[in-house]
């Protein structure tokens, strides 16, 4: 039985009970779906997708986290989904083709923080979108992108799906996801369920457990006696307490107090304590990988330990640490090894007796740490029938160089062919990627997440039965991360089958909408603050209605800020340019220069600071420089006469204001305030060059050639090098003006059309441009 459905490929996709159902509840209401690994999300949203187009109208948004996720979801809609208007999009795709495509498509699968540029940016607007779908919801918390245009979608109205297989075990975050993306309902389902025990298929999950070699025993000992040494150091600063065992997330939390303390101000003992603290974590990270990878692995660590400590630079840690007796008697032991850790060879058994069994097996190995990886990738080499590759992730270390998205999808491509059959791969193979069901999963180590043992397992099981095995060292690390994380994932059963549980309830007594989730946890009395707070009207608000919206002009490089989301938030009309001054342009006459503590005292050092003032006094009548941040004092070993001397020269010299902010949401609202006087007074942002006046002859001869078409100021300085007078830049030819580092094709064309155009001519043809563009 198919799936029946006008815009959706006929006889193509099997009915599912739970499928229909589940996508029954995203129609009528903004639904968070948690569904194992395997079980179809995908299909779900097709179906929801579908009839959206149909009844509703208007656009959809499909989001993934990364960019072989969206080709993968857009292959997969435009197999199934009758629409050939779908578009991808991605930052390798033009921002000025995307406002093209936005216009032209029904549905625009993208990557998030794509989306929230061209919204920052004006580009775009959720007012047209009807329905938003965010793949791996469970990342919509803290700053992460989807939590912005989850705000977004809430204001514009459009219905929202969340897709996630492992939300997490913590309810506060389960909540938090809802209620950043605006969600009201949530739909649940296990592998248990009536109308999913149809489907799944069995896991069988076997635990293959070893001993630890007593050379790795005496490694470990040494090191765990040095860890305790940095232990009791710090429980003399003060900051970890006298209970026995101390854990990972004891000594990050440390660090993370000596930081708070070290920014209310500088003390030598603090400074002292935080390399004691970060001395644990290196000794802590040798420990795990000492017990659960082996000699080669830790040698690698090592290896790259004593890298750092020579290079130029190096945290005093590094050095510290190879220098104490109980890791230099740990790096002997290590140096001198010949054996592997026992579950090298475990692991390759397991391969060899699953490929005996199923010659055309597809294996995923999952490992932590890439020396463990290559490692086994050699060891797999040596079976008769594997076909192993090793796997990792984008990033370089060293000498180890990362996959490319285009290399691991290739790669992909060749474990679904055939042409290999294991995939020995990092965390990378978690989350993110089409990898294909799999006979075989192994874990050479447990992780301590469940979310991450969620994932990993998924991979199996899919279309038919399949097998996981974890690979668990006795007495060690992996023992505790295995509890743990098993641990965790009870806990997230049980607080989701609790929400499912009370939402049912609320829901079924008509709670209106936004407010089901009020009722799952005990307290939300910061939520009634905050709308209370909200409804407060300011001091802008009792000037007068303003018809229309405050336009400022903001540097493309700040779009990563929390500042420029603010100001959208605060409904200014926020552009986009790669500005060559300041920062943020609030007017004709108004331009910002904002620096956080650590940049303005880098920008002291370098001297970029008196360069940047120079040009925004030039350029404009009003120049601001913003210092965002607290400790600005206390954040550098610079003295504070320097900095105090600074400061002096910026105003006694250069007369130029500075406004202290705590942080980025403060300086927003200072950009708001300064903004909006600036329109009430007609000062609008008319240029991004400010004013002309007391300019010398080369500012003024740049700024001719800076008035040409997308020519920069860094490209009107090579012109003017280049062709020595703005004469011969206008008389120079489009092949001549190519020689220019930075002008192509286009550019010279344009410049070449503005110099040579008769203008009457080219007045009538760019009303004749802008007629079309309306129409």
């Amino acid at each position: 039985m198919y799936i029946e459905n006008r815009l959706v490929t006929p006889k193509a996709i099997e009915r599912r009970d739970y499928q229909v159902n589940i996508a029954s509840s995203c129609i009528e209401r903004s639904t968070l779906i948690v569904l194992p690994t395997g079980l179809g999300k995908t299909v779900i949203a097709l179906l929801v997708i579908a009839d959206v187009l149909e009844k509703r109208g208007g656009k959809v948004l499909f989001l993934a986290p990364t960019k072989p996720l969206v080709e993968q979801h857009a292959a997969f809609l435009g197999r199934f989904l009758l629409n050939d208007k779908i578009a991808v999009f991605t930052g390798e795709v033009a921002s000025a083709k995307r406002i093209d495509m936005w216009k032209e498509n029904d549905v625009i699968v993208s990557t998030p923080q794509v989306i929230v540029n061209d919204i920052l940016g004006s580009k775009i607007a959720l007012k047209d979108v009807n329905l938003v779908i965010f793949d791996e919801a469970h990342r919509a918390v803290g700053d992460y992108a989807y939590v912005f245009i989850g705000q977004n979608c809430g204001e514009a109205g459009a219905l929202v799906m969340g897709m996630t297989a492992s939300p997490g075990s913590e309810p506060e975050r389960i909540i938090e996801v809802c209620e950043n993306l605006d969600i009201d309902g949530v739909e649940i389902r296990s592998e248990y369920d009536s109308d999913v025990v149809p489907y799944v298929h069995d896991i069988t999950i076997e635990w293959k457990r070893v001993e630890m070699p007593e050379e790795i025993r005496a490694i470990s000992q040494n090191l765990k006696d040095a860890l305790n040494e940095k232990v009791e150091e710090l429980r003399k600063f003060g900051f970890l307490t006298e209970k026995k065992r101390v854990s990972t997330r004891d000594i990050l939390s440390a660090g993370q107090e000596i930081r708070k303390k070290l920014h209310k101000g500088k003390s030598p003992s603090l400074f002292t304590a935080i390399s004691i603290q970060a001395q644990a974590m290196k000794i802590n990270h040798a420990i795990e990988i000492a017990e659960t990878q082996g000699p080669s692995a830790l040698k690698s660590y090592f290896d790259r330990m004593e890298e750092v400590a020579a290079s130029k630079g190096s945290s005093r840690a590094s050095k510290q640490v190879l220098k104490n007796t109980k890791v230099i008697s740990a790096m002997g032991i290590t140096r001198h090894a010949t054996f592997e850790h026992p579950k090298l060879k475990v692991a390759a058994n397991v391969v060899k007796e699953q490929l005996r069994e199923k010659k055309d097996s597809r294996i995923i190995m999952f490992c932590h740490y890439r020396d463990t990886a290559e490692l086994l990738t050699r060891e797999l080499e040596k079976i008769k029938g594997a076909r192993p590759v090793r796997f990792v992730g984008q990033a370089t270390r060293g000498r180890d160089k990362g996959l490319k998205q285009k290399e691991q999808v290739a790669l992909i491509k060749k474990f679904t062919d055939g042409e290999y059959n294991i995939l020995v791969g990092t965390s990378v193979a978690e989350e993110g990627l089409d990898i294909p069901s799999t006979d075989l999963v192994i874990f050479y180590e447990p992780v301590p997440s469940e979310i991450r043992t969620i994932q990993r397992r998924g991979r199996t099981g899919r279309k038919r039965p399949g097998k996981v095995v974890m690979m668990i060292t006795k007495d060690s690390r992996d023992e505790a991360y295995y509890w743990s994380s098993k641990t965790k994932e009870k806990k997230m059963h049980r607080e989701l089958d609790d929400l499912r549980s009370k939402l049912r309830d609320k829901i079924k007594v008509g709670a209106p909408k936004g407010e089901a989730f009020k009722a799952v946890l005990s307290s939300r009395e910061s939520t009634a603050k905050a709308e209370e707070k909200k409804d407060q009207r300011t001091l802008l608000d009792f000037k007068g209605k303003e018809d229309e919206k405050v336009e400022v002009v903001v540097d493309s490089r700040e779009l990563g800020s929390k500042v420029v989301k603010e100001l959208y938030k605060e409904g200014l009309l926020v552009k986009t340019e790669r500005l060559d001054v300041a920062d943020y342009i609030l007017s004709e006459r108004v331009a910002v220069e904002r620096k956080e503590v650590g940049d303005f005292i880098r920008s002291i050092i370098d001297g970029r600071l008196f360069q940047q003032v120079v040009r925004m006094k030039k350029e404009y009548l009003c120049p601001i420089i913003i210092i965002e941040g607290e400790g600005l004092f206390h954040k550098t070993a610079m003295h504070e006469k320097a900095i105090y001397g600074a400061l002096a020269s910026l105003v006694a010299d250069f007369s130029m204001p500075i406004i202290f902010t705590k942080d980025d949401t403060e300086t927003a609202q200072m950009l708001v305030s300064i903004a909006k006087r600036e329109h009430k007074e007609g000062k609008k942002v008319l240029s991004i060059r400010g004013e002309k006046g007391g300019m010398n002859v080369r500012e003024r001869q740049r700024f001719i050639v800076e008035s040409l078409p997308n020519i920069s100021g860094t490209i009107a300085n090579r012109l003017l090098t280049h062709f020595e007078t703005v004469k011969n830049v206008v008389n120079a030819d489009e092949e001549e003006l190519k020689n220019v580092k930075g002008v192509g094709e286009q550019i010279a064309k344009g410049i070449r059309r503005v110099l040579d155009e008769r203008y009457y001519l080219a007045s009538k043809k760019d009303e004749e441009e802008d007629k079309e563009e309306k129409e």
